[in-house]
């Protein structure tokens, strides 16, 4: 299995018109959030919701915004994503550590691990999950869907899969 590499990752997202990055910490995108601080394209945020509703004022001042969060942070967001992403056509990419992926996690993750896709399904978020192998047509889903719909789509990252601080 071949691990993407942050600096891979993050130049095909601004190669795709993304340039407006927000989120919260998470251990699995630490490496993403490294690579966006050097770059000096991350902005901070204290909640996932509050990432949300920053990525939506982007989004009004004419950037295509991303928001890095974990599982759990998706969540705290949604009532935003609801109530003012998918009610005004707002596009947001977001990019969400799958923790609890097959059961592997700490117990606070588990739940949320195994129900997060049908969580998306059902407040009809498009979401996919990156793979190594499908990188490119990945991203490429990602861009398509996000400018066709103008709605919020989700792209699930699973631990090990883009390259994390640590080796």
């Amino acid at each position: 299995m071949d691990v993407i590499e942050s600096d891979t990752f993050v130049q095909a997202l601004q190669d795709m018109g993304v340039n407006f990055f927000t989120g919260v910490p998470d251990s699995i995108l630490g490496g993403i959030i490294a690579e966006l601080l050097e770059r000096r394209l991350y902005v901070p945020a204290v909640r996932e919701d509050e990432a949300v509703a920053m990525a939506a004022g982007a989004y009004m001042a004419g950037k295509i915004p991303a928001v890095l969060m974990q599982n759990s942070g998706l969540g705290t967001s949604l009532n935003t994503l609801i109530s003012l992403n998918l009610i005004y056509r707002q596009p947001c990419l977001l990019i969400v550590s799958w923790r609890g992926f097959q059961g592997k996690d700490a117990p606070e993750h588990l739940v949320m691990g195994q129900t997060m896709t049908q969580l998306l399904d059902t407040v009809r978020i498009p979401h996919r999950t990156l793979s190594e192998q499908a990188v490119m047509n990945d991203l490429k889903w990602v861009a398509e869907t996000l400018m066709q719909q103008s709605i919020p789509v989700a792209l699930l990252i699973k631990k090990g899969v883009v390259r994390g601080l640590q080796p």
